[in-house]
């Protein structure tokens, strides 16, 4: 059975800007991000490396992503790779789904499941996709 390809079944274009971002530039963005919450960590809260710094990451991780997602569509590492947070129905998010998105982005296990469109459960659950600038 032929799905077509990636965001047509939201009418999204197959190439180019507006079309589905792809899972290398999306674990690029999510890598720049995770690196950036850590050296706030470590520099700004913790005394040392220690599990601490981890939590403390997540939660920076967390504030990054609603402020930045909700205000400007993508956080620093996605704007580095050409990424942006759209509502599947165009448009920015509204805030409650932008909350949404980042706290399942957190928990991780719903970024980890993906549908034939490369969107994970954490952008299916808050009507999100991510596309190319």
């Amino acid at each position: 059975m032929d799905f077509g390809y990636r965001g047509q079944q939201l009418g999204l274009p197959e190439e180019g800007s507006g079309s589905i971002a792809r899972p290398g530039r999306r674990l690029g963005a999510l890598a720049v991000d995770w690196g950036l919450c850590l050296l706030i960590a470590y520099g700004l809260i913790t005394d040392g490396y220690s599990q601490a710094t981890g939590n403390w990451a997540l939660g920076i991780l967390l504030v990054l992503s609603v402020l930045t997602v909700g205000t400007i569509g993508s956080t620093p590492g996605k704007r580095i790779f050409g990424l942006r947070v759209a509502s599947v129905h165009g448009g920015r998010l509204s805030l409650p789904r932008v909350a949404l998105r980042s706290l399942l982005v957190c928990l991780a296990i719903p970024a980890l499941i993906w549908d034939r469109d490369g969107r994970g459960l954490h952008d299916r659950l808050s009507g999100a996709v991510q596309v190319r600038v």
